[in-house]
């Protein structure tokens, strides 16, 4: 979907990287610029994050390197980095230098704090930015420490998506307008932004109390143990879904289950449902809850998960790693190998050469 744009990648950790592959798993060129080491090149560890990506090794801090990352910026729509406020600037690669360069380029900078504010120049992680913009204080039970899967909400749901979300929206700006912008993605802002759902609930979603509101404090809404040490996931808020989960597990006419949305009653009903799901083992409940529509599933470890008949029916695994995605026209796109830094420095250097760019 994305052939013919061409992206330019800084090498850096986390969400940045994971923007550019995204982009690249599309169908995106992705030139990646990894820092020169002192290491063997072919002695060290392919990164998943640079699969379907062209690698080229340049020291940013040689003359003649960053008159390559110039003309490489030249033949680019959009750009990725994820450096500290600055950093871009000191090394004469900042937005004014290349859009003076190429007018039209996508400025993408991915940063947790942001570009500016107090913090900016702070060093933080996912949990921080979570835990700032006000998204993991819904994170976790009544009673129990906030948490959530690492990475996922603020380095990929708030950090790497609305990045490559911005990213896109400059190039469709730039192609019609033929002017670049720079796309300042920061983990605190998207974290924020992505409370806008939760907060949609009105009334049923506390902003003051943890394990008040609809979806981190009824007893159909959580994860329970079962008798072997796995967990099943329970989520049926619409009644409907709620009263087909009160029937498979026995329960309809139950009088102390009745009532779905009274949080008086829910420490109640969670400590009957435990004890009931504490009865009987993971695989058990997942076999009786099959093709209903109670909401539930069982949760799985990433190796468990990529042996679930319905994630091995969509592929959604391909020789231990997940696949691209979205999918286009019901097809999935060919995961690219994986670039190992540098193989294509003398390929890209030679592009340039023919393009007059160096």
């Amino acid at each position: 979907m994305l052939n013919g744009l061409r992206i330019l990648e800084f090498e850096a950790l986390g969400p940045a990287p994971f923007a550019a592959m995204h982009l690249a798993d599309l169908g995106a060129e992705v030139t990646v610029v990894h820092r020169a080491t002192h290491d063997n090149p072919s002695k060290q560890p392919r990164n998943l994050l640079d699969r379907g990506k062209r690698s080229i090794v340049l020291d940013l801090k040689e003359a003649a390197d960053i008159a390559v990352a110039k003309a490489l910026v030249q033949r680019s729509d959009a750009l990725i980095e994820g450096m500290r406020p600055g950093v871009m600037e000191r090394l004469g690669l900042g937005p004014e230098v290349v859009h003076a360069l190429n007018p039209a380029l996508v400025y993408g900078r991915m940063t947790g704090w942001g570009q500016d504010g107090p913090r900016a120049l702070r060093s933080g992680h996912d949990l921080n930015y979570a835990g700032l913009s006000g998204m993991l204080f819904y994170g976790g039970l009544p009673g129990e420490i906030p948490g959530v899967p690492p990475t996922l909400l603020g380095d990929i749901g708030g950090g790497a998506l609305y990045l490559t979300v911005g990213i896109l929206s400059g190039v469709l700006n730039a192609r019609t307008t033929g002017k670049g912008c720079v796309v300042d993605a920061a983990i605190v802002d998207g974290t924020s932004h992505m409370l806008s759902l939760l907060l949609s609930m009105g009334p049923m979603f506390s902003r003051e109390a943890r394990g008040q509101s609809l979806l981190d404090g009824p007893h159909w809404s959580r994860c329970y143990v079962c008798a072997d040490g796995g967990h099943v996931a329970v989520q049926c808020l619409e009644p409907k879904f709620y009263a087909e989960f009160l029937e498979v597990m026995g329960l309809r006419d139950d009088p102390g289950l009745a009532d779905q949305f009274d949080p008086k009653q829910w420490p109640v009903q969670t400590a009957r449902l435990a004890g009931l799901f504490a009865a009987r083992s993971r695989d058990t409940w997942t076999a009786l809850f099959e093709g209903s529509d109670a909401c539930v599933a069982p949760v799985l470890s990433p190796a468990e998960a990529q042996e679930d008949p319905h994630i091995a029916a969509r592929g959604i695994w391909r020789e231990g790693v997940p696949a691209p995605a979205p999918r286009f026209d019901g097809a999935t796109r060919p995961t690219g190998d994986i670039a190992l830094r540098g193989a294509h420095g003398a390929e890209i250097l030679e592009t340039l050469r023919q393009e007059g760019l160096i």
